[in-house]
């Protein structure tokens, strides 16, 4: 899959930018503050309709505007044209397909796979188990449309019993009992299939993760990933287990309004040669891993969905010495 050109109306710095892009390699050149590594984030948009950075869409509305566009051309099995705007007056987003609208955010996700590598990655190996999550996530839904709807779900049924869970800090009837545990059921379903997938994940992806730690360390070290689950729990009875623990701490949860088990809960423990990485690794073991993270990410996709993700690169060869840099490029 090749993007063979990209406009851009109103993002970030540009007013009114059109490139097009060479088969194979292209390089982003210019000095700071250009919009280098926006140009990158438009074409993210395009991938996921979402920014890499932003927070909000509105605030990557150039400045003293109303809307933004980003339009591009896929050349791969088939030609492509994509349109993602947004109205920050509306507070509206639309996403077209070969001009056809798409219902939901969701329908794109994974329809032009991308792998974003940027210092920003820092927090995979070195922040707190959410980032790791959305990392494993991420890649995960771009290869399977069922695991994206049934994180959907999952977050959605987390965010509903969470309201209820509120709401009977104050106040406990039969009627609310009874909802909780409905939405605890559902809870369950669609939480135990969710780590059973990444239990799967984990298995296939490791081998990638190796292949292309090797490909920098010539095996001088080794990787491993390792899934945190359900408070540790090891075992192929994942939905026995995660309803006892919620009825184990079904009382706390009352107490303290709060969802305290499931796979929003979960770590994935990155370690080189059984050395837990995010405690003792080098700056430079943790910009390594973070790069084969990515690589891992693009020859896994790039299996599982039969498509050549983009692969896009802002300013990553800080910190890592002459040798890992080298062997990366």
């Amino acid at each position: 899959m090749i993007l063979a050109s990209i406009k851009l109306r109103n993002f970030r710095i540009h007013e009114n930018v059109e490139l097009k892009f060479a088969g194979n390699l292209n390089y982003i050149v210019g000095g700071n503050g250009q919009g280098k590594t926006s140009i990158l984030e438009s074409i993210y948009y395009l991938c996921t309709t979402k920014s890499f950075d932003a927070k909000t869409d509105s605030e990557v509305v150039r400045f003293g505007n109303e809307k933004f566009e980003i339009s591009g051309e896929f050349i791969g099995l088939t030609e492509d044209e994509v349109r993602v705007a947004f109205d920050n007056i509306e507070m509206k987003k639309f996403y077209l397909l070969n001009e056809k609208q798409l219902r939901k955010s969701s329908d794109v996700i994974g329809r032009f796979p991308v792998v974003l590598l940027t210092p920003a990655d820092h927090a995979i190996t070195q922040g707190v188990p959410g980032q790791r999550r959305k990392f494993v996530d991420s890649v995960i839904s771009q290869a399977s449309s069922t695991y994206l709807k049934i994180l959907l779900d999952y977050n959605r049924t987390l965010k509903q019993r969470s309201s209820l869970l509120g709401k009977m800090r104050e106040y406990r009837s039969t009627e609310m009992m009874n909802e909780f545990d409905a939405w605890t059921e559902k809870l369950i379903e669609t939480g135990a299939d969710l780590i059973e997938r990444r239990i799967k994940f984990i298995s296939e992806f490791s081998s990638y993760v190796r292949n292309s730690y090797y490909r920098i360390m010539n095996e001088e070290e080794q990787p491993r990933i390792d899934y945190y689950y359900l408070n540790g729990f090891k075992d192929l009875k994942v939905k026995e287990h995660f309803t006892k623990l919620l009825k184990e701490n079904k009382e706390d949860e009352l107490r303290r309004a709060a969802n305290l088990v499931g796979p929003h809960k979960d770590d994935f423990i990155f370690t080189i040669n059984d050395v837990n990485l995010k405690t003792y690794g080098s700056q430079g073991q943790h910009k390594t891993y973070q790069a084969v993270l990515r690589f891992a990410e693009f020859f896994y996709l790039k299996d599982i969905t039969s498509k050549t993700p983009l692969f896009l690169l802002d300013d990553v060869f800080g910190e890592l010495d002459a040798a890992r840099a080298h062997k990366i490029s």
